[in-house]
């Protein structure tokens, strides 16, 4: 699960955010856009100031959020303010508290309990990576003796046939 707002910071505080500082979401590259590792939409928006977005992530791996805005003539700096929370951090606990009628002390509890799960979760996958790797490294580690003896072998064989050649070399010309 993931939570995500964004908002462009006013430069002038005592007027209104200008319209050539408004961004666009969208799915082309041009503008911005949130999208998965396989290039699927989550989130768009057409010149917007700020907006906010959910989604729970069903594909593995990174996470792309594009924003653009439109060509400024003289060019501008436009300050975006970006939170994305993940996990246990992208949680409503205060909704959580109230619809189970939890006290302090309970939605403390809870969310450590998801913190614990979390982390253990996150121990789980890092000893199945971790595994992976192992074997990945001794395979690599296999294959790179088998290399080392085939070279050696071939070293060996390349030595003798030296040998020989220049030993009968030797005896064609008497030299031996």
């Amino acid at each position: 699960m993931a939570l995500g707002k964004y908002n462009i910071v006013n430069p002038d505080d005592s007027s209104p955010l200008p319209d050539s500082h408004r961004v666009t979401v969208r799915y082309y590259l041009e503008f911005i856009r949130i999208s998965s590792p396989h290039g699927n939409g989550i989130h768009s928006a057409d010149r917007v100031e700020s907006a906010k977005f959910a989604f729970t992530a069903i594909e593995v791996g990174d996470y792309l959020a594009c924003f653009w805005t439109p060509d400024h003539k003289p060019p501008t700096t436009v300050t975006l303010e970006f939170d994305l929370r993940t996990g246990v951090a992208a949680k409503d606990w205060t909704s959580i508290a109230k619809k189970g009628h939890l006290d302090r002390v309970e939605l403390e509890l809870l969310q450590l309990r998801d913190t614990v799960q979390s982390i253990h979760d996150d121990m789980f996958y890092l000893r199945l990576s971790e595994e992976a790797m192992q074997g990945m490294t001794r395979t690599t580690n296999s294959r790179m003796a088998w290399l080392s003896f085939l070279s050696l072998a071939v070293c060996l064989s390349v030595a003798g046939l030296q040998l020989w050649h220049l030993k009968s070399f030797f005896e064609r010309r008497k030299l031996l």
